[in-house]
């Protein structure tokens, strides 16, 4: 019995600090300190939520600019089930899906130039992403301009100004939230 008594109140100490202390405390810092991320990054408008900076949404008008396909289970950037289409680059089935998705593009924006960017025909591992490389959307300006009987110079600005810069080079590459850039553009007021 004394050998087991310092093992019981070492193990009572351990489950307090690291089962309540530092959750507790890793809390309350993560909301003093970084309390737009802790809460989930959320988009408002209005007072009302609109999404998350971190999640994509599917956008599938033509007024819209469309973000890069997702394979989450049940939805499109379905959070509770992240994942990839899990297909590899060699299973022929992978290959029919990048077909048809490069066929559906070139549909949809017979302006564009017939090079259909990468991020447009591939999902991510997450099949959340929320944005795209800035070539990859402006390749969807000319249908987007159309759509909504804009002229392309606009959208240039738009997407220009949606474009978020990595804080160094060498640490990534610009890119455009597809969601923030499109409320915007509804925001637009026409000519």
């Amino acid at each position: 019995m004394a050998t087991l008594r310092p093992a019981l109140l070492v193990l009572l100490f351990l489950t307090v600090i690291t089962g309540g202390v530092y959750p507790l405390l890793t809390t309350a810092l993560g909301q003093w300190l970084f309390k737009d991320q802790a809460n989930g990054s959320l988009i408002l408008q209005n007072n009302e939520i609109r999404g998350s900076r971190l999640i994509g949404q599917s956008f599938s008008a033509a007024g819209y600019f469309h973000g890069r396909p997702s394979a989450t289970a049940n939805s499109p950037y379905n959070p509770e089930a992240s994942g990839g289409s899990n297909l590899a680059g060699s299973n022929p089935e992978l290959d029919k899906e990048v077909a048809a998705r490069i066929v559906q593009l070139r549909k949809d924006n017979p302006q564009a130039d017939k090079k259909v960017p990468v991020e447009l025909v591939t999902t991510s591992a997450s099949g959340l992403d929320y944005s795209l490389l800035p070539q990859s959307v402006i390749w969807q300006i000319p249908r987007v301009a159309k759509a909504r009987n804009l002229p392309e110079e606009t959208l240039m600005k738009l997407v220009s100004q949606y474009t978020q810069q990595p804080l160094a080079s060498f640490i990534g590459q610009p890119v455009v939230n597809i969601v923030e850039l499109n409320m915007a553009l509804d925001g637009l007021k026409k000519p």
